[in-house]
């Protein structure tokens, strides 16, 4: 997992970075771009989904399939707002691709605050609609490429 520092990276330019390489499909890189003990948390996750993951190794878990699931095209309407606090964005935008399993659109808004120190994600608060989660082919707990 690459681990490369992006200590002269604005909050913003970090973010643009970590899109593109989910673009990519680059998940470890992605994964890299966190502190060790950085904190995702989904504030409207449902019952049995996971409401934080604390740690890069608990985020790295989460994320590893996350192409399977997804495959991302673009992140049209991308909008960073800046806080009173410097290390601290909010983040409106679109994610658009296709669901892998059913071949259906996946068209999802998310609003995202997200606080980085020393060039690394540190906090990560996911607002998704999970009324998403209907949709076939959206159970990130497992794998179905295998």
């Amino acid at each position: 997992m690459s681990v490369t520092s992006h200590a002269t990276d604005s909050p913003a330019d970090l973010y643009r970075h970590s899109l593109r390489l989910l673009l990519d499909k680059d998940i470890p890189g992605w994964v890299g771009l966190w502190a060790e003990d950085g904190v995702m948390e989904f504030p409207f996750a449902p019952p049995a989904r996971p409401g934080r993951l604390t740690g890069r190794d608990a985020i790295a878990a989460y994320m590893r399939h996350y192409p399977d699931h997804i495959d991302l095209h673009d992140f049209p309407d991308v909008r960073i707002h800046r806080t009173t606090e410097p290390d601290t964005i909010v983040v409106e935008m679109r994610a658009v691709g296709r669901i892998v399993q059913s071949g259906d659109p996946y068209d999802m808004t998310y609003i995202a605050v997200v606080t980085v120190r020393d060039g690394r994600f540190t906090s990560y608060r996911d607002y998704w609609n999970p009324l998403a989660l209907q949709a076939p082919g959206l159970d990130f707990s497992r794998s179905d490429a295998r």
